[in-house]
């Protein structure tokens, strides 16, 4: 049955894309409100998709170190749904993502459009000022800039790779940075189309402060949200197994 379950969310997931992105692709013409609205509603599509078909219930703790206003998001990244659910539960969220993301037809159109932080990541130097660059410009616009520090997917439980972008932002802004932590790979794996049922939960911690030093805030920023991240797997080791129908 969560085999079943899991093939017709996939269904839903794709099927989705197309019918936002096509459907309401006049959005692209219109303010930035009307764009952004329109990837909020396809998150929430997904997200109603995944509790009712799959069975993955998503919940937010922390709420009250949730930012609604202009501020450097640094979140776990375990799979896709980190993006959707930060999309769904952040007023105006602004990602960091990879260039090679941008010519794609619909995706990067709105990702475009919504003034996404598009990085060459072969750029080394030059692309972290451009990053940080485009990191003021969405800050003075009042924008939540979400980045996954470990650059790219980690399994649950697996220790990450911090890099070190997510401190030149934070260096560059001068401001507090609000770490994530997340258990979502449990019930969305990064790979396969497996959904397992169940609660994954997304955690806003106590924000770091400004005017740490690089070395000191990368440690405390991994160590917060590792730390986090790890206990709120515990509670939920059993979805992985687990088939309510």
């Amino acid at each position: 049955m969560t085999l079943l379950r899991s093939l017709v969310f996939t269904l839903w997931l794709y099927l989705s894309m197309p019918l936002f992105a096509v459907g309401l692709s006049p959005a692209l013409l219109m303010p930035h409100r009307y764009a952004m609205g329109v990837i909020k509603a396809w998150a929430r599509t997904v997200l109603f998709g995944l509790r009712w078909i799959a069975g993955v219930k998503v919940e937010v703790k922390g709420l009250e170190h949730r930012p609604s206003g202009a501020a450097l998001v640094a979140s776990k990244h375990q799979g896709m749904l980190d993006v959707v659910a930060l999309l769904a539960i952040l007023p105006d969220a602004c990602f960091v993502l990879k260039k090679e993301l941008m010519p794609l037809p619909f995706f990067g159109w709105f990702a475009w459009k919504t003034k996404m932080i598009a990085v060459d990541r072969a750029g080394h130097a030059k692309a972290l000022k451009d990053m940080a660059r485009q990191a003021r410009e969405r800050l003075a616009e009042g924008r939540q800039i979400v980045i996954f520090p470990e650059g790219t997917r980690t399994a649950p439980g697996a220790p990450g790779d911090y890099k070190p972008g997510v401190a030149a932002i934070y260096r560059d802004l001068e401001g507090p940075c609000w770490p994530v932590a997340t258990n979502s790979g449990v019930g969305w794996p990064a790979h396969g189309v497996m959904r397992h049922p169940g609660v994954v939960t997304f955690e806003f911690l106590e924000p770091i402060p400004a005017g740490l030093k690089r070395g000191p805030m990368m440690a405390l920023l991994e160590s917060r949200i590792e730390t986090a991240s790890s206990a709120l797997l515990e509670p939920k080791a059993a979805l992985a197994h687990s088939d309510p129908a």
